[in-house]
């Protein structure tokens, strides 16, 4: 595979450069996506005892035919991974946050192991595969909080658009940045809503982990956010008008069913085809 050319200064991946452009070398030198990650990776110390060794990456044919590939990660402790950019992009989410990545997988493959591989995924597993393509983290004022979640756009980025100097937005979903390497406007990630008012997730890996609680996750606790209206992430949201595009900034059609951080606590298919 030819390494992709990645803009490490675009601020959706720039929390990636320390693992990315390593990575990016390597698969230039190497070619193979699991060669390149597994020796472009840090090096993290051993881990301690009783916890789990950091995944390695694998060709893709080491996937059995008709395996799970959720299920194979948590009995192997390695990742299939396809030389392309989508499983490239994967595997560096793997290497910034391997405590949230490993809890997602251990959610997933215990739905297989109860209640197996159907015609459709169930509400946990659906939400899991949600945020591991697609999801985002925010830590911002309660009062960007309850814009957002009544996509008040005008108030998100308008009204209250001095408020972004205190948020802080990282992305998840590595099908999302594969996208956002060829950034257009309607690229949108669902940003988690926890069930705890005051957790700060975006540089926590173990709290990310933490907040990952099934009972919570069933409910789809997703904001949609398109993210190149976020203020100072692209140049073209100064412009007049650029909220006004209902086709990405859309109303919203019902309550999303949680609190927003800042107020009250609340009272296996096979693998995924790359986005």
């Amino acid at each position: 595979m030819n390494a992709p050319s990645v803009d490490w200064d675009a601020p959706w991946l720039a929390p990636y450069r320390a693992v990315g452009e390593p990575v990016l070398r390597a698969v230039a030198a190497a070619g193979g996506v699991a060669q390149a990650l597994n020796a472009g990776g840090p090096r993290a110390p051993a881990p301690p005892p009783g916890t789990p060794a950091p995944v390695r990456f694998v060709p893709q044919a080491h996937l059995p035919p008709g395996e799970s590939y959720e299920r194979f990660i948590f009995e192997t402790g390695t990742v299939p991974t396809r030389d392309n950019p989508h499983d490239l992009f994967n595997g560096l989410v793997w290497l910034a946050r391997p405590q949230a990545k490993r809890r997602l997988n251990e959610l997933q493959a215990a739905e297989i192991a109860r209640s197996g591989i159907g015609a459709t995924r169930g509400p946990l597993r659906d939400a899991l595969t949600l945020f591991d393509e697609n999801g985002a983290v925010l830590d911002a004022p309660p009062a960007l909080w309850r814009s957002l979640v009544a996509r008040d756009w005008q108030g998100l980025f308008v009204t209250r658009r001095h408020l972004w100097r205190e948020a802080r937005l990282q992305l998840f979903g590595h099908a999302l940045l594969e996208k956002l390497v060829t950034p257009r406007k309607s690229i949108t990630a669902h940003v988690l809503l926890t069930a705890s008012g005051s957790q700060r997730l975006t540089g926590d890996d173990a709290a990310l982990a933490t907040a990952l609680d099934p009972a919570h996750l069933r409910a789809k606790p997703f904001a949609p956010l398109p993210v190149l209206g976020v203020p100072l992430w692209w140049a073209g949201n100064s412009e007049t008008g650029f909220y006004d595009d209902a086709d990405v900034f859309r109303p919203a059609r019902r309550p999303i069913p949680t609190t927003t951080p800042g107020d009250a606590p609340p009272d296996g298919r096979r693998r995924p085809p790359a986005a």
